[in-house]
């Protein structure tokens, strides 16, 4: 047996990540990072937390490791078609609004917290089917953009591969057209199809460090579920910089428990944590 987490060890792992990521770590999560971190300390073949702290803090261990502490403090959820109604809205008004603007052309969607992938994969084929049923072909495409802060998610989002399970929540005739089961059947395993992988385009990224200088101009941008890991100020920032990245016109979507008040964003409510850009601050 590991020893346990100290008040101390705790503070300090704490300190460390709100420093280098923005996130916030309660009490609350003490219990779940202690046993995240626990498996760590095993495979580093570290006897204690003290010693996972001096590796932590060396110059080797905070490259080689802040990926993983990330991936101890934050819970990663996500599912396809998570919040339905969002992409009930991309399909019946988002999508023939941006038409209606440009007529023509390629959107630009951007997925900032992917996670394992669900999330992109769900916007893409919500895409691919308004635009095969509704659009000519070459009127319109798109490209999805995902990011996430863990090397490790982001992985297994480029790999693309769900169990069952996990890909119950869409629909049969998307399972039928984007979805390739194995060839063992007895794995229960299923990937996206290339058509839609291709699509989808991954990238690491630290939304409260980086200044998004990569990232062009997005019609649709997915921020959901993630400001909520940062305090007031953090979320302020975050969201000032998305905006800039959103085009007059763009969506926005936010997670349900999620608030912009007090901000002072060019947004305009469009429906349940969804808003539209109105200008440019």
């Amino acid at each position: 047996m590991l020893p346990s987490l100290s008040a101390r060890d705790f503070a300090r792992l704490g300190h460390f990540v709100n420093a280098r990521t923005g996130i916030k770590v309660n009490g609350e999560k003490k219990t779940l990072f202690e046993s995240r971190l626990q498996k760590r300390m095993r495979h580093l073949g570290l006897k204690d937390f003290g010693e996972y702290c001096e590796f932590l803090f060396s110059a080797e261990g905070a490259e080689a490791e802040l990926g993983h502490l990330i991936d101890a403090v934050t819970t990663h959820k996500t599912d396809f078609f998570r919040e339905p109604d969002h992409f009930d809205f991309l399909a019946d008004v988002a999508l023939p609004e941006l038409m209606k603007s440009r007529g023509k052309g390629r959107l630009a969607v951007w997925s900032s917290a992917c996670s394992t992938g669900e999330e992109p994969y769900t916007i893409a084929m919500v895409l691919s089917e308004c635009i095969n049923r509704f659009f000519a072909p070459g009127i319109l495409n798109f490209d999805v953009l995902a990011t996430d802060i863990s090397n490790g998610v982001l992985q297994k989002a480029k790999n693309a591969i769900y169990s069952e399970e996990q890909v119950a929540p869409v629909p049969v005739q998307m399972r039928k057209k984007y979805l390739l089961r194995s060839k063992d059947r007895t794995k229960m395993l299923v990937r996206i199809a290339p058509e839609l992988r291709n699509k989808v385009f991954f990238s690491p990224l630290n939304l409260t460090e980086d200044n998004f200088e990569g990232i062009q101009v997005q019609d649709i941008i997915f921020c959901r579920n993630v400001v909520i890991y940062f305090n007031r100020d953090v979320q302020k920032r975050l969201l000032r910089r998305v905006c800039d990245k959103l085009a007059p016109g763009g969506y926005l979507f936010m997670g349900h428990s999620e608030a912009i008040h007090g901000f002072g964003l060019p947004l305009a409510k469009a429906g349940p944590s969804i808003y539209r850009q109105t200008e440019k601050a």
